[in-house]
């Protein structure tokens, strides 16, 4: 980790903060606002300090490993190039004659790193040794990122687990509760590998073997991230990266394997027929997740360097250092998804979408309801199953990182007879929807020709559609239209929710069919209606499609409110990230951070902005 860090000091990429700072909300806040800056930096903390206990760690912290398009470049690699590498072995062809075989040579020689390579030796994560009784993991500066966690947790551990035969790895990254001095929670979801593995073990009556690595090449733990397909290790991936083998060595408590070069390694086993509440936890939803059951590592040994470094991430609200986590494998992972969805071009999760609540997708459609047909293909594959908002357009369209550009297309295809209504299995993460990890889904099929303008349609002033809406539902105490030159406007409508569903109550306002095309509803109180960017986020974390999307002849309403009772909703509506004012007021005033209130306002740091 070291080398990669002097790497990131030669391109001025990495921030050393000397002052004792905590472990205690005051590092994950710094690095929660340095990754929302447009040239965020890695930043390493050399002082960490638990001011709770009054200790001091002789163990930096660094944090924005991956907080740039910068960083994921050195770090990585060249991610197109990787794209463009991976995409050669999946259309991979017999070579005919010499010739062809010959110029083959070189691309399949890579190959040959790909399997990693099992060391006899002990590894350098394996300099120093504690076992038993001098097990301790308070001696980590383990994190506690939001006031409201349950507790510390480690947030960037790459997580080694095996099948109960031996035969398939998986590496992955969960984040892990810290309870006591030996003892983890494992947030591994129901549909993770590691789960698999553990109902293996579970119906065999067997403890599970689990291995936690902490930093080493950084490019472990975005492998870790990697949604490859059952059964596929990924430190494969690593090895085609990279072009040499991982080197691994054997755990002294256990059977697995992990990184030589990590800077920690905590190992341990899971008593299989016990679990133990987890949570809450502020993820990168924006929310916290709830308290629940999940799995207990008891540790067997931490081993480490002699001079390591602690690596952690913060997640909350978007943009954070999971949106350069993501283009990576947005990209080397097109080709495998142009395998299931062959007329697929190009496709975009943007990160203010959460990643697994929206995908923007590139088509070249062979015939009527083509997109619809690939909206389900994707629905099917791997983690894009989790995905519960899809937008498809065709080869015409601007590319799909042009916001204004691209919506102003859809606009101009939209119609609610092109909607796609269906459900199935969600991130449990979610928490709109009624039923845990499972929910509904919304396709919007915008291929096509422009449909034009609706010689029936009138647009509204802001003010008098906002009278009209009033009368009709009182609860309404604000609207703002935008993309008004198009033929299908957007109203954003603030509203001050009362005791009654939002969606229940929209009846009358067939009567506005002429004055609406699409109608978004969020709470006035919570919302800033010119902030698109965060507006965005509201509206795919908070909707449930089946519940929350109603379809009228001409116009399509979305209730983006928070949900309780009144609509049916009998789940628990999570908090929002919110930083700790009183920890950003400090940190302002020793001269920690640097912003303004605009930016607070923004990004809704420390609460959401009421609509001025």
């Amino acid at each position: 980790m070291r080398s990669y860090l002097d790497l990131l000091k030669e391109h001025n990429l990495l921030r050393v903060i000397d002052e004792p700072l905590d472990i205690h909300l005051e590092i994950p806040h710094i690095a929660y606002v340095e990754v929302k800056k447009p040239e965020s930096k890695a930043l390493l903390f050399t002082r960490p300090i638990d001011k709770k206990s009054g200790k001091e760690f002789e163990t930096p912290v660094v944090m924005n490993l991956f907080g740039s398009e910068e960083l994921v470049k050195i770090l990585v690699g060249e991610v197109e190039e990787i794209a463009q590498s991976v995409g050669e072995f999946v259309q991979f062809k017999p070579p005919k004659g010499w010739a062809q075989t010959l110029a083959m040579l070189p691309k399949l020689a890579r190959l040959r790193h790909v399997v990693p390579k099992k060391l006899k030796t002990k590894g350098l994560c394996q300099q120093v040794i504690k076992q038993g009784e001098e097990v301790d993991l308070y001696e980590l500066p383990i994190l506690t990122t939001w006031e409201k966690d349950g507790g510390p947790f480690i947030t960037m551990g790459q997580v080694y687990t095996q099948d109960l035969e031996g035969r398939v790895q998986n590496l992955g990254m969960y984040r892990l509760q810290l309870y006591e001095k030996n003892r983890l929670g494992l947030h591994w979801q129901i549909h993770k590998d590691s789960t698999h593995f553990f109902n293996q073990y579970k119906a065999a009556g067997q403890k599970m073997p689990v291995s936690i690595a902490i930093g080493g090449d950084p490019l472990y733990t975005w492998c870790g991230t990697a949604p490859l397909p059952y059964g596929v290790f990924e430190l494969l991936l690593y090895g085609f990266i990279r072009g040499r083998r991982a080197e691994l060595v054997s755990c002294l408590t256990n059977p697995l394997f992990v990184p030589f070069d990590a800077d920690f390694v905590i190992e341990g086993w899971v008593d299989t027929s016990k679990m133990r509440l987890e949570g809450p936890f502020g993820d990168h939803t924006g929310f916290y997740t709830p308290i629940e059951l999940y799995p207990e590592l008891e540790v067997s040994a931490i081993t480490h360097k002699k001079n390591p470094i602690y690596v952690a991430t913060v997640v909350g609200k978007p943009p954070l250092e999971d949106k350069y986590l993501g283009y990576p494998t947005e990209r080397i992972f097109l080709p495998l998804l142009k395998t299931t969805a062959p007329s697929l071009i190009d496709y975009y999760m943007p990160e203010n979408g959460v990643f697994h609540n929206l995908i923007l997708a590139k088509i070249a459609p062979s015939y009527p309801g083509h997109a619809k047909q690939i909206m389900h293909a994707f629905w099917g594959v791997g983690q894009m199953s989790f995905v519960k908002h899809a937008l498809f357009v065709d080869e015409d369209a601007p590319s799909l990182r042009e916001d204004e550009a691209l919506m102003n297309h859809v606009l101009a295809r939209f119609h609610p007879s092109r909607l796609l209504l269906s459900d199935g299995v969600c991130d449990a993460l979610d928490h709109a929807s009624p039923e845990y990890a499972l929910g509904g889904k919304l396709g919007v099929d915008a291929t096509g020709a422009a449909l034009g303008f609706d010689p029936t349609f009138s647009l509204l002033s802001d003010e008098a559609l906002l009278g009209r809406l009033r009368e009709l539902l009182p609860e309404v105490a604000r609207v703002r239209q935008i993309f008004t030159d198009t033929p299908s406007p957007i109203a954003l409508v603030g509203v001050n929710k009362k005791d009654r569903s939002i969606t229940k109550a929209l009846s009358p306002l067939e009567e506005l069919q002429n004055h609406l095309r699409i109608v978004v509803f969020v709470d006035e109180e919570k919302n800033d209606l010119e902030n698109l960017y965060m507006i965005l986020w509201r509206v795919v974390n908070n909707i449930d499609a089946k519940r929350d999307v109603r379809l009228f002849e001409k116009f399509v309403s979305v209730d983006a409110t928070d949900k309780g009772a009144v609509d049916g909703h009998l789940r628990e509506w999570p908090l929002e990230t919110d930083c700790t004012k009183e920890v950003i007021q400090s940190l302002k005033a020793r001269g920690l951070l640097e912003v303004d209130e605009e930016f607070e306002r923004r990004f809704h740091l420390c609460d959401s902005p009421k609509t001025q």
